[in-house]
């Protein structure tokens, strides 16, 4: 790991620069703390200009699964780039691309033939959406409703934003937006009959979902069951279930996929993120037979004309081919189980402390809510008073409003989970004892 400090005046220098040319995601100019200068990584840790460290408790957005700088990643991406950097994957393909697909294949439940490639989550919703209206239209017959979970998040782009809640993401765009019909994931007897009512008219395409949980929307964690009532009337309509696993695959939420758990699978699965382990932007859209079926035919005008410049990349599928074989070990199943087991141990002693609440574990996520009514949602100063706490203890978190959430790599060793866990303690001790003002 490279241990160099740059000087203050460089990093000012940094600074400057990067105010004057670059937008960052998601960020308030004015409002929000200055960027990171990151000039290194290695396993679980960040390396600042300064020359400090922190622990990178949220996986780089979810996606770093095995830790920064894997040398088995960064082998097949070397090895890859000597050979075939990137060629057009209309009419063309490569080796890489049709292994990955075949693995990812082999390792989802039964049930999906076909891989469609791009190159991020939200591209792979929109591939998802777009197949699912055009799959009904191939057979004659106009159904675009779609029906969405109450709180979900699917991307922001605008099929994937008009999929997701409704709120301040979308608030600008929202008379541009398509409608959506939305059920909750209490799954309760009004939600079942509303969903079923919703199905009943002929006119729905497709219900889509973030499987066990919803990650943007405040790690929302609910019942497989739920889904399983819901997936039911889908098939009695011909309704087309799409998971979104760009958060939650690959061993997130515990087992390989959380679609996994249903009693039937989806018709379609969207795979992100964790993909390539977090080094390079990849997405699948995982189709059945039959929604593939419906696009093979003589007439052109059924053609799926879908794609994007860097679709397939052999780079990134080298990658992703090395990520897998690494999520497929016992190693890696035995390091989720351990982690999944120190979070629940953690999670008993958060209990004790008055200030949090709704205190929950899934796989590797650990996730609870400040108790403040006054500041729930994503905006909640919360989010950015938290988020400087606990990078000012070596920890980068990036809480959802006022939700505090912890989703490691899965390399993170026992000492440093410890360490976090008492940064989350000591978090919750303080607002505990002083209240959220003592944050501000």
């Amino acid at each position: 790991m490279n241990s160099s400090v740059t000087s203050s005046s460089s990093i000012r220098t940094l600074l400057q620069r990067d105010q004057q040319s670059i937008w960052h995601p998601f960020t308030q100019a004015g409002m929000d703390q200055e960027p990171l200068v990151v000039t290194s990584a290695q396993g679980s840790r960040l390396v600042l200009a300064d020359g400090r460290e922190l622990i990178d408790g949220i996986s780089s957005w979810w996606c770093n699964i095995h830790g920064h700088g894997h040398p088995a990643l960064i082998e097949a991406a070397t090895k890859q780039f000597s050979t075939l950097d990137h060629v057009l994957f209309a009419g063309c393909t490569h080796e890489p691309a049709i292994t990955l697909a075949e693995r990812v294949l082999a390792a989802l439940p039964q049930g999906f033939a076909k891989v469609f490639f791009s190159d991020n989550g939200s591209t792979a919703i929109e591939v998802a959406i777009k197949l699912a209206v055009q799959y009904w239209a191939n057979h004659g017959t106009r159904r675009n409703k779609i029906i969405a979970l109450s709180d979900s998040y699917h991307g922001d782009t605008f099929g994937a934003m008009a999929a997701g809640a409704r709120g301040v993401f979308s608030a600008p765009f929202d008379t541009m937006l398509f409608e959506v019909d939305r059920v909750s994931t209490r799954g309760d007897a009004a939600d079942i009959q509303l969903f079923e009512r919703l199905c009943s008219d002929g006119q729905v395409s497709a219900f889509i979902f973030e499987p066990s949980v919803q990650g943007a929307g405040g790690m929302v964690m609910y019942k497989t069951e739920v889904l399983d009532r819901y997936r039911e009337i889908c098939q009695r309509y011909q309704v087309i279930a799409i998971a979104d696993e760009v958060m939650t695959g690959f061993g997130r939420t515990g087992p390989l996929f959380a679609c996994s758990l249903l009693t039937t699978p989806p018709d379609i699965v969207c795979l992100s993120k964790a993909l390539t382990g977090g080094s390079l932007p990849l997405s699948l859209t995982v189709t059945s037979e039959r929604i593939a079926q419906a696009f093979v035919s003589p007439d052109h005008s059924r053609t799926f004309f879908h794609g994007h410049t860097y679709t397939a990349n052999p780079i990134a599928c080298a990658v992703a081919n090395a990520s897998l074989t690494l999520t497929l070990n016992d190693e890696c199943s035995a390091a989720r189980a351990r982690i999944e087991a120190a979070h629940k141990r953690c999670a008993a002693r958060l209990a004790t402390y008055s200030a949090v609440e709704n205190i929950r574990v899934r796989g590797t996520i650990l996730a609870f809510d400040v108790k403040d009514s006054e500041q729930r949602g994503y905006t909640s100063s919360i989010s950015r008073a938290a988020g400087a706490f606990f990078r000012a203890r070596g920890v980068l978190l990036r809480p959802l409003g006022n939700v505090v959430y912890f989703m490691p790599p899965y390399c993170l060793t026992d000492s440093e989970l410890n360490s976090v866990y008492c940064v989350l303690e000591e978090f919750a001790d303080m607002i505990s004892k002083r209240g959220i003002s003592a944050l501000m």
